[in-house]
């Protein structure tokens, strides 16, 4: 299994996104086992999706869900740690999606996550450990998003 960010979400669904739409189809096709992300990185792959695509995008995105392609990590006791990450980060600065998949890494043990997001070079699990960053498209700009 593999954390995965809301950016290659919305990418692996928006084909109008051609280059990293393919590149992240290719880097998915390597993986193995199913993606796991967290209700906020859902929550901004859904609505950059319904902005993007409107409800057919957003669809897409279900699927991924009902297929089990994708699994929801349950959150527990990561809210209080991850407002202590948006702190500690708040020079990067860190978003609720980014905190949530550090809490989440800290919580599972899974260290892969699978990210158009260069700031996964730079965050820490536990503090000390870096991410095994699968894929990231850092040097590529995606038309109509929000940076």
């Amino acid at each position: 299994m593999n954390l995965v960010d809301a950016g290659p979400l919305i990418a692996l669904i928006d084909r109008g996104q051609q280059e990293a739409h393919r590149r992240c189809l290719t880097v998915l096709e390597s993986l193995s086992g199913p993606l796991v992300t967290t209700w906020p990185c859902l929550t901004e792959a859904m609505y950059f999706l319904g902005d993007l695509r409107g409800w057919p995008g957003q669809l897409g995105l279900w699927r991924f869900l009902e297929r089990r392609a994708l699994l929801l990590h349950a959150a527990e006791a990561e809210e209080t740690r991850t407002q202590a990450l948006m702190e500690q980060y708040q020079n990067v600065p860190m978003d609720l999606a980014d905190a949530s998949l550090v809490a989440a890494a800290e919580m599972t043990g899974l260290r892969r996550i699978f990210t158009l997001d260069s700031d996964f070079h730079v965050y820490r699990i536990h503090g000390r450990e870096a991410f095994a960053v699968v894929h990231d498209l850092r040097n590529m700009i995606l038309p109509n998003m929000i940076p």
